[in-house]
């Protein structure tokens, strides 16, 4: 993709100034025994969503995720991994984003509310997800759901099952 040229604002010489993807940050946060943590989106795209949000310019990946999983949920995680980079430029119908996924363990789970431009956040078994779900993001719990099944085949780990769900 050509750039759009610019003068420069202090010699006017001629600038090249790219539309390049905007990176973010999700973050699939499990409550061993209840489930992944999600957020009912206040803005739009509507539907549920895994918490997540954009990188602030000079800012980590990591230190996005952990930032953005506390404002969106309440939460003090611990990043226990990377799930994976998601590229498609269709993925955000805003603009085109790529997306780094983290997995995470809460570590206050007693402090879930839902804050910053979370209209609502819930804990939700993976055999159990809400059918409107914002972005790719259907794919990415399908893949994570997908990933504990061949970990585990006789069912699904036990840190994604509800209390009422036999784990046996």
């Amino acid at each position: 993709m050509p750039g759009l040229q610019k003068p420069c604002p202090h010699c006017a010489k001629p600038l090249t100034v790219y539309a390049n993807p905007v990176p973010t940050v999700d973050i699939l946060i499990t409550i061993p025994g209840r489930g992944i943590v999600l957020i009912e989106r206040r803005n739009p795209p509507p539907g549920w969503a895994i918490p997540g949000g954009f990188i602030d310019y000079g800012e980590s990946a990591e230190r996005a995720a952990v930032r953005e999983a506390l404002e969106e949920t309440g939460l003090e995680v611990e990043l226990t991994g990377l799930f994976g980079v998601y590229s498609d430029p269709s993925r955000d119908p805003r603009q085109h984003t790529i997306s780094t996924i983290f997995t995470a363990q809460a570590k206050n789970p007693d402090q879930l509310r839902a804050g910053d431009d979370a209209g609502a956040v819930r804990v939700f078994p993976l055999t159990a997800l809400p059918e409107q779900l914002a972005f790719d993001h259907g794919c990415i719990l399908q893949e994570l759901r997908l990933r504990h099944l061949a970990l585990n085949p006789t069912g699904f780990a036990s840190s994604f099952l509800s209390p009422t769900q036999d784990k046996a």
